[in-house]
């Protein structure tokens, strides 16, 4: 156990013995284990995008064991997907890699201003499948928030209370933000930091964007002069919104981008102090060899700002 792991274990004290040692397996696997930092495969794209949009341009990737493949091939900390996909090969891969288990999920054919989860499986499902962990998605910002929040509190503690790892994707989306606001600096922080007050782990949020939504909040940034202007100075934020640094915070890929455009923004988040990338569509959507390579040169450069 590396001194940067007890630190951050250090942080989640309330947690019992399986909580803690599952977010140990976590820390420790791959090829970042033991750095304190982590990067992800999560493929729930097939349920929340459709699997023409998410595996055509790889068709291979059709194909639940790909994704199993592709993860152990990389040296990820841990792959995250819904139960149909672990169920298909969890067996085969028992013990290759730390498991999650996405718990909650969207469809695009049904559009919402508002948008809500719905709950896909259950914490007996993580147990019996092996996961160290389950992931969950909420929507601070919709209308179906409140709903959102007390389903995301009972699956937390239940997880927990199976010793399992809480990982929470904050979205934040809704009728009252605008499409730019959904990732502007202040509405990514606050979405961060609910997920970090409703008791998650994890937590995994997009990049910010040098934009201030909430016009109260503007008006503290411009009286405190303070300076976003750059991606790493926006990450120390969001980072520092969580617990002052005492919460994971991770963050996503977002759409197919070139080699040179994903790296220039790990360097950024990594540089920023984030504690690592959940990434999906940059990897799967490439032939195997090169989904494996591009994981790979993403946990070098968080490797690189290792302490």
């Amino acid at each position: 156990m590396t001194d940067a792991v007890k630190e951050i274990l250090s942080w989640y004290s309330a947690e019992n013995p399986g909580t803690k040692t599952n977010m140990a397996r976590l820390l420790n696997h791959g090829r970042l284990g033991g750095t304190g930092k982590m990067v992800i495969l999560p493929v729930d794209q097939g349920w929340e995008h459709g699997p023409l949009r998410s595996f055509q341009p790889n068709p291979p990737a059709h194909d639940p064991k790909y994704h199993f493949d592709l993860a152990v091939e990389a040296g990820v900390n841990g792959y995250a997907a819904p139960l149909g996909f672990l169920e298909a090969h969890a067996a085969d891969y028992a013990g290759d890699l730390p498991l999650i288990l996405k718990l909650t999920n969207n469809e695009v054919l049904h559009s919402s201003k508002n948008p809500t989860q719905v709950v896909t499986a259950t914490i007996d499902d993580a147990l019996r499948l092996g996961c160290v962990a389950i992931g969950l998605t909420i929507y601070p910002g919709s209308s179906m928030n409140m709903e959102m929040y007390d389903q995301a509190r009972e699956l937390i503690r239940a997880a927990k209370d199976a010793g399992l790892v809480a990982i929470v994707w904050s979205y934040p989306r809704g009728e009252n933000i605008s499409a730019e606001g959904e990732t502007a600096l202040d509405v990514i922080a606050y979405g961060a930091h609910i997920a970090a007050q409703l008791g998650a782990n994890i937590i995994k949020v997009k990049p910010p964007r040098e934009l201030i939504e909430d016009e109260k909040a503007r008006k503290v940034v411009e009286e405190t002069g303070l300076k976003f202007d750059t991606l790493q100075k926006r990450i120390e934020y969001v980072v520092q919104s969580c617990f002052n640094g005492k919460r994971v915070v991770i963050f996503s890929g977002g759409e197919a981008k070139e080699d040179k455009e994903v790296l220039a923004e790990i360097e950024e988040i990594a540089k920023g102090g984030g504690f690592g990338s959940i990434m999906g569509r940059n990897a799967f959507k490439r032939p195997m060899e090169d989904g494996a390579k591009i994981l790979q040169k993403v946990m070098d450069v968080y490797a690189t700002q290792v302490k």
